[in-house]
């Protein structure tokens, strides 16, 4: 059988150095770019024939004109003359005329909302200067109807298509656009998103970002907040304690992740820091990528109090004293407790001048009685213990 593993045969005659090195870095770098804009082109001309189709049966009124089964037949007839190719379905068609539906009454706004993305966002800009600039020239534009919008290329046709499914309008659609392009959300990420409404529920934590951090990262610091987490992943015994709150989420660090959104990287729990010789331990300590910043959690089983604000901003301080590099943005504290009062958190921030935010949790799942007791192999185990050290004391 064919071995297919790739081989690095040397040239006995060939001097490997360092400029070597670096020249061979940079052609792998240039291939790679070029991967990059050819799946990014691929998915626009995928995307610009999905909207020039669904405007087309829109705009040329197809039903009225040929009848109601027309989009069936056009499904037919490509699948004839295309059959190796896939998207022809009735279904995929009338996708299409969905999506041009959906937002062809709404161009002013996606291109108002396009330009403001493309002109602060990192990663959608890092994507279209990727391609050479402009995703959408001139002359591919549409000539009758609606444009496709340039940020809808960097979005894959099946994301469009949950989106225009889920979302009650333009403006929560766009939300998810902006999202899928500049985090690169896989579509089950999208899904996921859309079903915990993160739309509504993004944003939402109490905080003093504006007034604290420059606009850009505070606009996007709080925009990665939730009002209030759905821990409806774990499950703790009714009288449960801020340790067992923190070890549920830890074990089940993938969906707090998920539920926390995307860019945080997990650091540790009882993180502990030294300050004027005194351990001083933290609930959790993120990074948070896009943001650059460490971002401090702390946990709290019980509803908001004033003092718990002065407590994360001493945590605050002490990380970007101890632990934040000068290319690092201020570290921002979140405190996530059982229930808030926004005018007691407005209070309690006032003279604080770290950033930080204020969110609630729900959904916690309360076991049973039966659950918290221990199993009979638990109880054998415990006994065995107790007899090993009863032997021992002999």
């Amino acid at each position: 059988m064919e071995n297919k593993e790739t081989k690095v045969v040397r040239i006995h005659d060939v001097k490997i150095d360092q400029e070597y090195v670096q020249w061979l870095s940079e052609i792998k770098a240039r291939y790679r770019n070029a991967q990059i804009k050819a799946s990014i082109r691929i998915n626009v001309e995928q995307l610009l024939f999905n909207w020039q189709l669904g405007r087309d049966l829109v705009v040329r009124k197809a039903e009225e004109k040929w009848g109601s089964g027309i989009v069936e037949q056009v499904s037919l007839d490509l699948q004839a003359e295309f059959p190796g190719s896939k998207g022809f379905s009735t279904t995929n068609l009338w996708y299409m005329k969905q999506w041009y539906q959906f937002y062809a009454g709404s161009a002013e706004r996606i291109h108002q909302l396009g330009g403001e993305i493309q002109g602060s966002d990192i990663q959608i800009n890092k994507k279209l200067h990727q391609l050479g600039g402009e995703i959408l020239k001139p002359e591919t534009a549409s000539q009758h109807g609606v444009e496709l919008p340039n940020l809808f290329a960097l979005v894959p046709w099946r994301h469009h298509v949950e989106i225009i499914a889920k979302c009650k309008n333009v403006d929560e659609a766009l939300f998810y656009i902006v999202h899928t392009a500049s985090e690169g959300w896989s579509r089950q990420a999208l899904m996921n998103s859309i079903k915990a409404d993160f739309y509504h529920t993004s944003g939402g934590a109490i905080t003093n970002f504006s007034e604290k951090l420059p606009a850009p990262q505070s606009k996007l610091a709080q925009a990665i907040t939730k009002d209030t987490y759905d821990f409806g992943f774990i499950s703790l015994p009714n009288d449960y304690e801020e340790e067992q709150l923190e070890l549920a989420l830890e074990r089940q660090l993938t969906r707090f992740l998920l539920e926390l959104g995307t860019g945080f990287s997990y650091l540790g729990r009882q993180r502990q820091i030294v300050v004027a010789g005194k351990p001083r331990k933290l609930d959790m300590l993120f990074f948070h990528i896009p943001l650059n910043c460490y971002i401090v959690v702390e946990l709290k089983v019980v509803p908001f109090q004033p003092e718990f604000a002065g407590k994360l901003n001493f945590y605050v301080n002490a990380v970007d004293d101890l632990i934040k590099t000068p290319s690092q943005n201020p570290t921002i504290g979140l405190l996530i407790c059982s229930n808030k009062d926004e005018t007691e958190v407005q209070y309690a921030f006032k003279g604080v001048q770290t950033p930080m935010g204020v969110a609630s949790y729900d959904n916690i799942q309360i076991k049973k009685i039966q659950e918290q007791l221990p199993t009979v192999e638990e109880l054998k185990a415990r006994i065995r213990l107790l007899e090993e050290e009863l032997n021992k004391g002999k």
